[in-house]
């Protein structure tokens, strides 16, 4: 039999899954076993949870008694450092099962009971907004238990970041992180893709292309929370390949009341038709708008971009396309002035390129920004595959940083220089001054002024006592000697 037939020995292998339960006992032992095995990937777990930067004990299905009931939750974590003890009990679902609330509600009782810290449950299920649970529970059991969310697609991208792109100091460890990688993204495993928009797509869809969606309609709302996850799982895959933490843009309101982010939506959809988010991508020139008109088909991507602060308008304009050499044709762009209203002048890259002042409205008004927008076709399908809405969304985030925002930077002023001093012109001798005094001719020595005589012998004493003090002092004691002393007799 060729070699090429046999199967390489895995760590965590995908075969002999049979059912669900066995895949999510394989899931959670593979996943709690790396977390204590590799430092740095379960204290980037369990760090924003509360844990101390200790050792991780974990376990799997360890036994409780609650009332006459026996459970079994999937798994237990524990972090100790110093006298500080953290545990957390651990619910796990894989493929398409869903978290159910009588039984996360039973754990947070136990947890209560013995005093752990919390409850994480990991699924396939994307909450539209961080830190929002996707199952509802009694708000009275989280007074003294805290519940937290993972997504098998955040797991994932945490550990893809960790040993890709943040590193992992022992090299056999990183090579266990790489397994677990390898396991999850394996279709057997059970941590899925985003794959479905939902039961109530079809149904909203086609209520906002008739315009006959409205505000209390039920299922409004499921969409638009699914609109949020695909969002935040995209910004998760953009993150593995970008070795950085992309994260969807919220607003303060937005995140403290997530209600709020869901009547926008519906209101947006029953109105114009749309659905608009964005997303946050660290150092790049703002956030990245993604805007899904489902009743033009179209999806657009666009970013805002300052103007620089000086230079003519047209200079503006071809620091602007200078940047977007890569960039397809199809580009819009659009301009706006300072101290105006309305929607400003827009066209398309191709021909900006060729002319630059046909974004030029006024010659004589200043321009404060840019709008750089790429569109293309939003496709109707629930699920993956060509013609999806969700494959055509990814895709068109993917293409517009790639193509256009990637290779933008922002304007920075240049630094003031020093002045050069200006080169200054020979010396030319002075000019003979035609006063009267001047022109008897030069006065002897034995009638110049008294004034100009001390003058000189002073100057002429001093250069001697600084030169050579001893010269001066021989030549004023020898009377036949030319010396000060006998031009001083000469004048009197």
């Amino acid at each position: 039999m060729a070699e090429e037939t046999w199967h390489q020995a895995r760590l965590i292998p995908t075969s002999g899954i049979n059912g669900a339960d066995e895949q999510e006992r394989r899931a959670t032992s593979a996943l709690l076993a790396v977390m204590s095995s590799v430092r740095e990937f379960g204290r980037v777990l369990t760090q924003p949870l509360g844990a101390p930067a200790g050792a991780l004990e974990t376990f799997i299905e360890v036994p409780f008694e609650l009332g006459e009931r026996r459970l079994y939750p999937d798994g237990l974590i524990r972090a100790r450092r110093g006298q500080k003890e953290w545990t957390a009990l651990v619910e796990v679902k894989t493929g398409v099962n869903e978290l159910a609330t009588e039984q996360l509600e039973s754990y947070l009782d136990i947890a209560r009971e013995r005093e752990f810290d919390a409850v994480i449950t990991i699924s396939n299920e994307i909450p539209a907004v961080a830190g929002l649970h996707p199952t509802k529970v009694d708000k009275r059991k989280l007074k003294r238990v805290a519940l937290h969310h993972w997504s098998w697609s955040m797991v994932l991208a945490e550990a893809v970041l960790q040993k890709e792109h943040r590193g992992v100091a022992d090299p056999d460890q990183a090579w266990i992180l790489g397994e677990l990688i390898r396991y999850l993204e394996h279709p057997r495993s059970g941590a899925l893709q985003f794959d479905d928009m939902g039961a109530s797509w079809v149904t909203t869809r086609e209520a906002v292309a008739a315009g006959t969606l409205r505000p209390g309609d039920k299922c409004a709302p499921e969409v638009a929370a699914r609109f949020d996850a695909l969002l935040r799982y995209v910004s998760l895959q953009l993150g593995r390949q970008l070795g950085d933490d992309v994260t969807p843009s919220l607003t303060r309101k937005e995140l403290a009341e997530p209600a709020l982010r869901s009547q926008a939506l519906v209101q947006s959809m029953c109105t114009t038709g749309t659905m608009q988010g964005s997303i946050s991508i660290p150092n790049a020139i703002g956030p990245l708008v993604i805007t899904a008109d489902l009743r033009a088909g179209q999806v657009t991507c666009h970013a805002d971009v300052a103007a620089p602060r000086e230079g003519r308008p047209t200079t503006r304009v071809n620091w602007l396309v200078r940047q977007l050499r890569h960039a397809p044709d199809s580009v819009r762009l659009e301009a706006f002035s300072l101290h105006s209203r309305g929607p400003g002048t827009a066209e398309l890259l191709k021909n900006v390129r060729e002319n630059p002042a046909l974004l030029i409205e006024d010659p004589q008004k200043e321009l404060r920004s840019f709008r750089v927008a790429l569109g293309s076709p939003l496709g109707t399908k629930r699920g993956r595959g060509r013609g999806s809405f969700i494959d055509s969304v990814e895709n068109a985030i993917n293409a517009f940083y790639r193509d256009v925002l990637q290779d933008i930077r922002a304007w920075t002023a240049a630094p003031p220089r020093l002045r050069e001093a200006p080169e200054l012109p020979e010396e030319r001798p002075s000019l003979v001054s035609t006063a009267l005094s001047s022109q008897d001719g030069q006065e002897p020595a034995a009638q110049s002024s008294l004034g100009d005589d001390l003058l000189e012998a002073g100057e002429s004493e001093a250069s001697s006592v600084e030169q050579e003090p001893t010269e001066v002092s021989d030549a004023s004691s020898d009377p036949g000697t030319d010396g000060v002393s006998a031009s001083a007799d000469g004048g009197s």
